[in-house]
């Protein structure tokens, strides 16, 4: 089963955890490994190459953001079922083959997503809708102050069982795997979101075009999160923030967009409050 999958890991100064992200997935039955590289400069090639030396490396030669990477990994897959990952996530045993099952019963559907975990055991929510105007406001700014808000449980499915497999609008790109046919009907990752909210927009264009979105507990993945991103935070959250505006200037119709100009000024706010957020977070030096 598992012969018939390529994965696509996008790396980026992720070495200490790349060589792991390769191993699980070895383990795990995937005969195509593929990392894609940012023009990493921690010894990544080298992390992996002692790791797995038959992996295959693609080298983008700079920093394209996860969407491009991940587009060149999947062209040069060789597989019709395709997993795209994080270089930071591990796959636990028999995961990869519970979504491939998954994707083999139901031939409407497109993407296929696992239960997405922290390193600490605890559930990261990886499965979402697109939320409403009033639901994604309530979000942007409430969960700073009360982070269990009903707007913030709406748009995160807290309120549901996710030991129970269902359909969703839409799926973590920390771990996805997707039907080749699929992702390349509605032309792959949009590659001019730089980093976030490229997952939202593809599952959007798969809903659009008839595909359907699915989250399957029985498949397990480890997320370490910010791997990547902590090398920049303050760059990612304004890319994070250029994305979402991004995503409501591609996807709102007729009247909803005369408040885009509103939604741009929201966003900057919030990015400024979510840099504000980091910066309060950040651990002061040590003593002398």
């Amino acid at each position: 089963m598992t012969a018939r999958i390529s994965a696509v890991v996008v790396n980026y100064n992720a070495a200490g955890h790349l060589a792991d992200c390769v191993r699980s997935l070895r383990a795990d039955g995937a005969d195509e490994i593929i990392v894609v590289d940012n023009a990493s400069t921690d010894g990544s090639h080298d992390a992996v190459t002692d790791a797995d030396p038959a992996v295959r490396w693609v080298e983008t030669g700079r920093n394209l953001g996860f969407g491009r990477a991940a587009n060149r990994g999947v062209v040069a897959a060789t597989n019709d079922l395709v997993a795209i990952m994080n270089p930071d996530a591990v796959v636990e045993p028999g995961a990869v083959k519970a979504l491939a099952d998954v994707l083999d019963a139901d031939p409407a559907i497109g993407v296929v997503g696992p239960r997405v975990e922290n390193p600490d055991g605890s559930w990261y929510p990886s499965a979402r809708t697109f939320p409403s105007l009033r639901d994604a406001l309530g979000h942007a700014f409430l969960h700073y102050v009360s982070p269990d808000n009903r707007f913030s449980r709406r748009y995160k499915l807290l309120d549901w069982d996710h030991d129970t497999a269902r359909d969703v609008d839409w799926v973590s790109g920390t771990f996805m795997l997707a039907r080749r046919s699929a992702f390349d009907s509605v032309g792959g990752f949009d590659e001019a979101f730089f980093m976030y909210v490229e997952d939202v927009d593809l599952c959007w264009r798969l809903h659009a075009a008839g595909w359907r979105i699915r989250y399957e507990p029985s498949a397990r993945v480890v997320h370490a999160i910010g791997a990547s991103s902590e090398g920049a935070p303050y760059r990612m959250i304004v890319a994070h923030h250029r994305s979402l505006y991004r995503f409501c200037a591609n996807t709102y119709r007729g009247s909803r967009r005369l408040l885009l100009p509103v939604i741009g000024a929201g966003l900057a706010l919030r990015a400024l409050l979510a840099c504000g957020q980091r910066a309060l977070r950040r651990k002061p030096p040590a003593a002398p």
